[in-house]
């Protein structure tokens, strides 16, 4: 019987059903993670996020698996050709920002011992869990994005919005936004889940 969804369920949607019951809500606390999944949500803004996970390997491969020391090295020259590479969303201030936020990202590190302490530190250091039945009721965004998204932008970096910064928080588990109807509510609220680490 097909299990129950928050998103994913529909024929053809493998990849996404599978992004839905392997990350999406599941605590990441490695630093190169974050760092792609704050990329990847940048380069979502304005669209859907099945987009963005289909062009998954093309952005990895594009900015260096994400290793964030060797995209804040990246030149001019590599970003620009990088805007003829159809494997990725080529928008100039979106490839030009991934540079950017890595060097931000950086010194975020270097000042807090690791990015994942400075990130968690914004709920707390735990999961913040919601018990919602529809997605009508999910907000689009709440007062620790918005708190996340301002101290971001005052450390130097773009396309961290709150309602980018709340995708972002419910991609890595940040926030547990999975549905009472869905089948990973249950599962997603024991010790084992809120304390899984995503390598």
């Amino acid at each position: 019987m097909e299990k129950n969804r928050c998103f994913g369920n529909q024929p053809g949607k493998e990849f996404y059903a599978a992004y839905h019951d392997e990350e999406w809500g599941i605590p990441v606390h490695d630093d190169n993670r974050l760092f792609e999944m704050l990329i990847l949500e940048g380069a979502q803004a304005g669209l859907s996020w099945e987009t963005i996970l289909k062009r998954r390997e093309s952005y990895r491969r594009a900015f260096h698996h994400f290793d964030p020391v060797k995209v804040a090295c990246m030149t001019d020259s590599e970003l620009n050709r990088l805007l003829n590479d159809d494997g990725i969303i080529r928008n100039r201030l979106k490839v030009y920002a991934a540079r950017q936020n890595a060097r931000a990202f950086l010194k975020i590190a270097q000042e807090f011992g690791s990015f994942d302490s400075y990130l968690w530190s914004f709920v707390g250091g735990k999961p913040i869990i919601n018990h919602w039945s529809s997605f009508e009721e999910v907000p689009a965004q709440s007062q620790e994005s918005l708190a996340l998204s301002k101290d971001l932008k005052k450390r130097g970096m773009t396309f961290v919005g709150p309602t980018i910064i709340y995708a972002y928080m419910q991609a890595i588990g940040m926030v547990n936004d999975h549905l009472k109807s869905c089948w990973c509510y249950e599962i997603s609220r024991n010790e084992f889940y809120t304390q899984k680490k995503i390598d």
